[in-house]
């Protein structure tokens, strides 16, 4: 039987440093927490699902937008993998976040293997299809990765037609699901829609993706890490994690979305309680 669904989330700002606030949703619960930490260009509204079934089975749950993401400020600076971490160890002092599990998404899974080994204070790590993104190893240059990964414009595309297309390849995903992507954009006057990270703070954080690299950090983290993979591209990647990580297991959900947690929130987090 599923469990009941949680209450509304508190939606609230942390101030962290330098006059900066990130938003945060929150749900009440007595178990260990969990923060839970979004990849490139999205927001917190993805760990929903997910995190209304912690919160039900009894754990207290902070989802956050990174700066420039969401509705958290944007400053002028700030925009790569080592101060999003140092922000996940801020917001989680100011939250007094005992001894987390700490979960990150595509590149929030870079930020958190970040957080591990230079901050600590986690109680377990989990990888939900990055934390081993090495774009160093793809491409040569940071030209070359710019002009592969660079974000669509989105010049003169109409909301109501992003949410169709969202619908018609995301078939299987729940409604807040479809929704929470569409929070990835504002809309403007005209119906059209605009990213919310601006492109120059994208840019930023994607050449710090390309100048990390993750591996050089695995041997320092000892607490548990959960890596969820879903695609079989990443495969060598994710084995070598793995294998230098000293207490990594692998949870693989073959054939996937990208946005894993979005797609299957409750078998996620079900996954994820082994971790607390």
């Amino acid at each position: 039987m599923q469990p009941p669904i949680a209450s509304t989330p508190a939606d609230g700002r942390v101030p962290i440093a330098s006059g900066v606030e990130l938003r945060v949703l929150s749900w009440d619960g007595s178990l260990r927490p969990f923060l839970l930490v979004h990849g490139l260009a999205s927001n917190a509204l993805l760990w929903q699902g997910v995190a209304e079934q912690l919160a039900a089975a009894g754990h207290r749950v902070v989802a956050v937008d990174l700066r420039g993401h969401g509705e958290s400020d944007a400053p002028a600076e700030g925009y790569d993998t080592a101060t999003a971490a140092a922000d996940l160890s801020a917001v989680s002092a100011a939250l007094d976040l005992q001894d987390p599990v700490v979960v990150g998404q595509s590149w929030g899974g870079n930020v958190v293997i970040r957080l591990g080994e230079v901050y600590g204070g986690v109680h377990a790590l989990s990888c939900v299809d990055g934390g081993w993104l090495h774009l160093g190893d793809r491409f040569a240059t940071w030209e070359e990765c710019w002009d592969v990964l660079a974000p669509p414009l989105f010049t003169g595309v109409n909301a109501a037609s992003v949410t169709a297309m969202l619908r018609t390849r995301h078939p299987d995903w729940p409604p807040t699901s479809i929704e929470a992507t569409m929070a990835n954009m504002r809309v403007r006057p005209d119906g059209t829609v605009e990213a919310r990270l601006a492109r120059t703070h994208h840019a930023a954080i994607l050449r710090s993706m390309w100048e990390d690299r993750p591996r050089a950090r695995y041997a320092g983290i000892g607490v548990p890490v959960l890596l969820i993979p879903t695609g079989e591209q990443a495969r060598p990647l994710v084995e070598e994690a793995a294998r230098i990580l000293p207490r990594a297991t692998v949870k693989w959900y073959a054939g996937a979305d990208h946005d894993v947690h979005a797609q299957y929130p409750a078998e996620v987090a079900a996954d994820l309680r082994t971790l607390a």
